[in-house]
């Protein structure tokens, strides 16, 4: 199972209690509401929709939405089949 970008942003959003539309990808994530616990809330949705190596670590880092979404862009790279 892949995680669309869309599925994320929506997560995200929703983590916040906000619209996707009201994200800022840019913006430091912990200025629109984001703190540790919600972190590990999307964490472990992640590792359930087939993420399974997505980290809290990483997302803690940088925590801008551009940032996380090639994270778990590149993360379902890497577990993806050769073509």
């Amino acid at each position: 199972m892949t995680l669309r970008v869309e599925q994320a942003e929506m997560d995200v959003a929703d983590v916040l209690y906000i619209e996707a539309t009201e994200l800022d990808h840019e913006s430091d994530l912990r200025d629109q509401g984001m703190d540790s616990v919600r972190i590990m809330e999307l964490v472990e949705k992640w590792r359930r929709a087939g993420v399974a190596r997505i980290d809290y670590i990483v997302l803690a880092e940088d925590q801008r939405l551009s940032r996380w979404l090639d994270v778990l862009e590149s993360l379902q790279d890497e577990g993806a089949p050769a073509a």
